[in-house]
């Protein structure tokens, strides 16, 4: 009878260190690891290593919690603390101290120091001569505490298959017998790795370049305690346009700070699946389609370049797709996160949101963050008298004012409002005092939105409502005696009616 094959269940990891935001990076490499395991009904484990004591924060791990759930990322199972597993790394190493696989060492820093200078001046990479590998523990300094060493091998070569590097081979003679334990007891990076992916059934560990030399030493954990190595994949990391390490001013920041201009998440999940990772010319994906195209093989071993205007790109596209009312709800959330937004909240009632429904297909047409989106429908909750820029007043000249007075008579009665009776009635008005329909909407935009630059003047106007419009065109309007319009003004056409 032909046995049945069982495939692997997929478990990837993502690790990061709680010692500041979620950066950009770190960021990319969640979502690798999530649509890696999504892909292929496994799992994605959450590990928080915080072996660092003086440097790991609550304030951190809280903003690493946040901004995956803010990036729409979740992980299976209870999150797991590197630190809380000290006494398991430990009793590791005990199992490898009682197998030969490691041993104590008592070099003191002076010993250690004086074999650095010799390495180095011999153009050697192993710093440590093994002073203390086979030697007889009995001989050891009175009251000096040890750490402990893998006794890793002294010939042949370490090699991984990483799936985005390719085969990577190093030299056993270069490696040095890293340190498992510190004198203190504490483990030390490396080997709380090795262990933890072991215990969480990690089968693929999914992270940046930088760690590539770390995975040589880990293989060796790995070989010396007998158990089965992961599948590797270390991708580029990311730099800037210009191909210099990322930096702020490139965009290295916490994605706490991309919520903060107005990005939304799936904007940034798809921009960020396109950072090192290519399928064919698509450029726009739903999470649906990422989950089934995306593969390690994909990813490019060349460092990604960090574009804002690809973002921005990308984002207006995201926004233009979303209807009113979901764009609205995105803009709610966001509100408590950016530094327009608090005058918003606090005016957000049914009636505004119901205005601001209607201007938002309008406005989204040009917005690039949900900032810009706020920003631009400042005219919606402005308070009265609405604040004119300069172009605005600039524009609402003496005859200008008397075309508003003019326009509050004639949209007075109109019923219902809407933006085809309130065109009609304007249109009426420019016909019966012969200017041109761009003289009326001009001043028209710029009492009602403080702007010369707006959506449709007649969107503007049903979004507004009635008693709104004509209470703005009132505080603008020139209601003397000589209101009516001088004889020939005239404007050019504007586009955007």
């Amino acid at each position: 009878m032909t046995e049945t094959v069982v495939p692997e269940t997929v478990v990837t990891r993502f690790a990061p260190s709680p010692t500041g935001f979620l950066h950009i990076g770190g960021a990319r490499t969640a979502l690798f690891n999530w649509l890696y395991a999504r892909a292929r009904g496994g799992k994605m484990l959450l590990r928080i290593e915080d072996t660092d004591r003086e440097r790991s924060t609550d304030a951190a791990i809280a903003a690493i919690l946040d901004g995956l759930s803010w990036i729409g990322l979740d992980w299976d199972g209870d999150t797991v603390y590197q630190f809380s597993r000290a006494a398991r790394h430990r009793e590791v190493v005990e199992t490898l101290l009682a197998t030969g696989g490691a041993y104590r060492c008592y070099a003191s820093q002076a010993e250690l120091d004086a074999m650095r200078e010799k390495a180095k001046a011999e153009g050697r990479t192993r710093l440590y001569d093994g002073l203390w590998r086979d030697r007889d523990p009995a001989t050891a300094p009175a009251g000096v505490k040890p750490v402990i060493r893998l006794k890793s091998p002294l010939t042949g070569e370490t090699a991984i298959d990483d799936q985005v590097q390719g085969r990577v081979v190093w030299q056993n003679e270069n490696l040095d017998d890293l340190v498992l334990l510190r004198s203190d007891g504490n483990p030390t990076y490396m080997l709380a790795v090795v262990v933890d992916d072991h215990d969480m059934g990690v089968t693929h560990v999914i992270r940046g370049d930088d760690h590539l030399t770390n995975a040589a030493r880990q293989k060796q954990i790995y070989d010396a305690l007998g158990w089965s190595v992961p599948t590797f994949a270390h991708i580029p990391l990311i730099h800037g346009p210009d191909g210099s390490k990322m930096s702020k001013r490139h965009g290295a920041l916490g994605v706490d700070a991309y919520r903060a201009m107005g990005y939304l998440p799936a904007a940034m999940r798809n921009y960020l699946v396109r950072l090192g990772w290519s399928h064919g010319d698509q450029e726009i994906f739903s999470t649906e389609e990422m989950v089934a195209a995306f593969d390690l093989p994909q990813i490019g071993r060349s460092p990604a370049r960090f574009d804002f205007a690809k973002l921005e790109s990308l984002n207006g596209h995201y926004i233009r797709s979303l209807d009113a009312p979901a764009l609205l709800a995105e803009i709610e959330k966001v509100l408590p996160h950016v530094a327009q937004g608090a005058e918003l909240a606090a005016k957000l009632t049914p009636e505004l949101r119901q205005k601001l429904l209607a201007a938002l297909p309008g406005l989204k047409e040009r917005a690039k963050t949900l900032v810009d989106l706020i920003e631009q429908a400042r005219f919606v909750y402005a308070d009265r008298p609405i604040p004119l820029d300069d172009k605005a007043r600039g524009l609402l000249t003496p005859d200008a004012r008397k075309i508003l007075a003019g326009l509050v008579e004639a949209l007075g009665p109109v019923a219902p409002w809407t933006a085809e009776t309130t065109e009609e009635a304007v249109r009426r008005f420019a016909e019966a005092r012969g200017i041109k329909l761009g003289a009326a909407a001009q001043p028209l935009r710029a009492a009602l939105t403080g702007r010369t630059t707006s959506p449709g003047i007649f969107d503007v106007l049903a979004a507004l409502g009635q008693a709104e419009c004509l209470a703005r065109l009132t505080d603008q309007a020139d209601r003397g005696p000589a209101a009516g319009l001088s004889q020939g003004v005239t404007a050019a056409p504007i586009s955007g009616l």
